[in-house]
């Protein structure tokens, strides 16, 4: 190699090292870029999620509402508020407290199917405890609370009713020898419970909840002298009293006298009391419809000639499909508790029938207004009309628009385990009054109450009755 191509190919240390510092920035740069060009992309993608997560449903604060609910009526409201706002709405009480109404049963899965975890309704429902007593339902924790239904779940099985069902029926046409204390005392606790001050301040010490607490008093005595004679006689009857004395929770121990006395209480007012309203209501209907009053004696007279007339029991009344259809109508259009609250523990998201999302966040608490849920146009064909057919076989507009469309009796994790026990009871008294009173309704019909949690048709309903029997041919 001569010299010349050596000074070609040899170079100076300095520039050796010079050029490998160059490569280091270089590599430096390229990595900073590329780190700055990823952070960009993660920023953008984290901007993406924050942009896609639901917003809050629409707000309006209730001092614009309470004159429109005086003159108007909480329905005309709500009906004026889903047209303009949708299916989903937050109602604010001046900032304290935000109820978010959830309308039309596309929006109701959350509401009737999540954990108690996560959607609860103890503090909604503290206004029963002054009620039922202390230790029962509202006043003890989630897991004993859930034993305690079972117990009246397992009471009001179905299987369980056909031994009730000649009992209904019995106790209708001897309903003059109840126990006129107990019935007394029983109007009494419910005319002081049921009303709005009850619901916001149930322990609030006024005239009327004091005679609220000396009726409660007073039916837990009558009750625990029940269970007394029952103990003392030595018999096993079949009925809930029965089961619950045999009751005894995971532990092995079993209900006490108090714990007894205040589900009975819990059962008479869950039951009993929406039965009178009901039962008022389908007699309203009825006596005021010459299409389906006509159909539900035609129904009587099949029953008496292909059973008797002096024979109903679980099986003959499961038979009344027309009458059941009435009763139901009615409680489509006034369920015995119009509107139904929960609060939120865990947030959640929902989509509404118009498409849009929302994050009802914890805290809120939530609506089912089933009075008004039940009247929805896109759900029932002219719902402000009494038409027991449309639960036919040929329409089921109950079913149509998903399974929450009738939630008289509650729905999923919270039906109630009445529900059969009420349809039977009411049927029991029903045929028993087809079959033996010719009955005319001389008063106008009635409105509803407004100022009640269970509103039943106000003022007297007035009605002229002609004893009678009826036969199969007449």
């Amino acid at each position: 190699m001569n010299k010349r191509q050596a000074n070609k190919m040899a170079l100076p240390v300095g520039a050796g090292m010079d050029m490998a510092a160059a490569a280091v920035w270089s590599t430096i740069a390229v990595l900073l870029t590329t780190a700055m060009m990823v952070v960009q992309i993660m920023v953008k993608r984290n901007d993406g999620v924050a942009a896609a997560k639901p917003s809050l449903p629409p707000v309006v604060s209730i001092t614009s509402l309470i004159i429109p609910v005086i003159t108007r009526g909480p329905r005309a409201v709500v009906d004026e508020l889903y047209r303009k706002l949708g299916s989903v709405f937050t109602i604010s009480f001046l900032g304290m407290k935000k109820m978010t109404f959830l309308i039309g049963p596309e929006v109701l899965r959350d509401f009737y199917t999540r954990p108690d975890t996560e959607v609860h309704h103890d503090a909604v429902y503290q206004m029963t405890v002054p009620i039922f007593g202390k230790g029962v339902m509202y006043d003890v924790d989630i897991n004993t609370r859930a034993e305690q239904i079972a117990f009246c779940v397992e009471a009001l099985r179905p299987t369980k009713l056909r031994s009730n069902a000649v009992t209904m029926v019995r106790e209708t046409q001897v309903r003059e020898t109840m126990f006129n204390d107990c019935v007394r005392t029983f109007h009494e606790l419910m005319d002081n419970s049921m009303h709005v001050i009850s619901a916001c301040f149930p322990n609030l010490p006024t005239p009327r909840h004091r005679r609220r607490n000396m009726a409660s008093a007073r039916l837990k005595k009558l009750f625990a002298r029940a269970i007394e004679l029952r103990r003392a006689s030595g018999r096993a009857e079949d009925d809930v009293l029965q089961r619950f004395l045999e009751s005894k929770y995971r532990d092995g121990r079993p209900m006490s006298d108090n714990e007894i006395t205040g589900m009975l209480i819990a059962l008479v007012v869950g039951g009993q009391h929406t039965s009178y309203s009901s039962l008022t209501w389908t007699g309203a209907f009825l006596l005021t419809s010459p299409k389906h009053m006509p159909a539900v004696v035609d129904e009587q007279k099949r029953l008496i000639a292909r059973h008797g007339a002096e024979h109903i029991d679980y099986a003959v009344l499961t038979e009344m499909e027309t009458l059941h259809y009435c009763i139901k109508e009615t409680l489509r259009m006034h369920p015995p508790v119009p509107m139904v609250f929960r609060t939120v523990r865990k947030g959640f998201a929902l989509r509404t029938k118009e498409g849009k999302e929302y994050e009802v966040p914890a805290g809120h608490s939530i609506t089912c207004y089933t009075g008004f849920n039940h009247r929805l146009s896109h759900v029932y064909r002219d719902p402000d009309e009494y038409d027991p057919e449309r639960f036919g076989p040929e329409r089921k507009e109950d079913k149509a628009a998903g399974k929450f469309s009738f939630t008289a009796f509650g729905g999923g994790r919270h039906a109630c385990a009445g529900e059969a026990y009420g349809y039977l009871q009411m049927k029991a008294i029903w045929s028993h009054l087809l079959r033996n009173f010719d009955l005319e309704l001389v008063s106008p019909f009635p409105e509803a109450e407004l100022n009640s949690m269970t509103p039943g048709p106000k003022g007297k309903v007035m009605v002229a009755y002609k004893r009678r029997k009826l036969t199969a041919s007449t």
